[in-house]
């Protein structure tokens, strides 16, 4: 009688813990999975997420200058940005030329945009020490005494407080190219962004700052460090401390949908695909920085194909170039809000660009001075910042002629 009570007693406890874990599993199965991005994370954004931007090249030609502010309020983008050359305001030491700087500041409020200033293209007085000479053998160097670049950083935010709504501090400075061409390093890139920051927060603390993106690469040697190895390494030196968005930079290397995961499987990098933010979101996330959010600097697809180094992974038509740009938007509004905010685009061309330029080939515009099939789709497609929807247009349309103002979302 015993042996029967303890084998119904065995039998009984057994049902309980089988329905018990089919509870738990079913519970399970009816929640979400975790977020590995912790957009829940966000509660402070600087930018409404979308914010749409796009870089453009206002400071030599002024006529073209303008022509490209009014096309850039005609696609219902509401941020440009620039870069802010050192070497133009401050050709030598103490001797400021705000001239241009002065009229593109004008020229974008006047239209009701906002503006993003890239400080880079240091003087080569700044860094006597770098071999060489810009454009020619590096495109940009660190000075040799970061105060320097400090006095330029608050300089203009002094002069320019309240007018220019985020700063992007250098660029891509996992490339040998963007540092004297000199290996990467990310300790001094940390330190170089911390004399910046510090001297804007002092002039203009509104204004929002931004790390400098990383060009997504495979290489690790003294040409280029890989984006997610340096990207931790600015972790370890605590470089979230001194900016209010995180820079990344997404060139479209593959389709939109198509992600590291994918790449993996395909045998291929996972740094070569346009998600690549995603495995630096996840980054972020590791080392307790969800609450920050990503501001895309670049993203764009090329049409080169002339110049073997971008040829690899370029699309073949406008037509692919115009649906793989909006496609992204829509998948960055799928997918990445709120840690995505501002997802800004390359490029309105710059008017002295030519085919030998590898730049001429991302333009969403020609030197020429034409429009590409991607300047009319971004303009047309339906926008979404925080609530706020705007609807696609047809391309004839009142709006998208211009004869209707529509107020950018923002």
């Amino acid at each position: 009688m015993m042996r029967l009570l303890r084998q119904r007693r065995v039998k009984v406890g057994a049902l309980v813990l089988a329905l018990a874990l089919f509870f738990t599993l079913g519970l399970a199965m009816t929640r979400p999975l975790a977020d590995p991005f912790r957009g829940d994370a966000i509660v402070d954004p600087p930018f409404t997420s979308l914010t749409y931007g796009i870089q453009a090249s206002l400071w030599w030609n002024t006529y073209w200058a303008n022509v490209h502010l009014d096309w850039i309020r005609t696609m219902v983008f509401s941020h440009v940005k620039q870069i802010f050359p050192w070497e133009d305001m401050e050709p030598r030491r103490g001797e400021w030329n705000f001239a241009r700087a002065d009229e593109i500041v004008d020229e974008v409020e006047r239209r009701g945009l906002k503006l993003i200033a890239r400080l880079s293209d240091a003087p080569e007085w700044s860094h006597p020490s770098v071999e060489g000479h810009k454009d020619a053998d590096y495109l940009d160097a660190p000075p040799d005494d970061y105060a320097d670049y400090a006095t330029y950083c608050g300089t203009v935010a002094s002069r320019y407080r309240g007018r220019i709504a985020a700063y992007q501090i250098w660029n891509e400075p996992n490339l040998a190219r963007e540092w004297g061409n000199r290996e990467p390093n990310a300790a001094e890139y940390v330190e170089l962004l911390r004399a910046c920051s510090d001297a804007i927060r002092a002039a203009d603390p509104d204004a929002i700052l931004i790390s400098a993106g990383l060009s997504p690469t495979g290489n690790q040697d003294a040409i280029a460090h890989r984006d997610d190895l340096y990207f931790q390494a600015m972790y370890d030196a605590l470089f979230q401390q001194y900016v209010d968005a995180v820079g990344m930079h997404a060139p479209g290397f593959t389709p939109p949908d198509y992600g590291p995961d994918d790449a993996e499987r395909d045998g291929k990098g996972r740094w070569a695909t346009f998600r690549r933010i995603e495995d630096l979101r996840k980054i972020m996330v590791a080392n307790g920085d969800a609450a920050h959010q990503v501001a895309i600097l670049e993203f764009g697809w090329t049409l080169d194909h002339i110049h073997p180094a971008y040829s690899w992974f370029a699309v073949p038509d406008e037509e692919t170039q115009a649906r793989y740009m909006v496609e992204a938007y829509q998948y960055a509004v799928d997918h990445w809000r709120p840690w995505v905010g501002l997802m800004s685009a390359i490029y309105i061309s710059d008017p002295a660009w030519t085919p030998q330029d590898e730049e001429y080939w991302w333009g969403i515009t020609t030197a020429e001075g034409y429009v590409r099939d991607a300047y009319v789709a971004l303009a047309n497609m339906a926008k979404y910042c925080g609530d706020r929807v705007i609807p696609a247009r047809a391309p004839d349309s009142p709006e998208a002629l211009g004869l209707v103002t529509v107020t950018p979302c923002d």
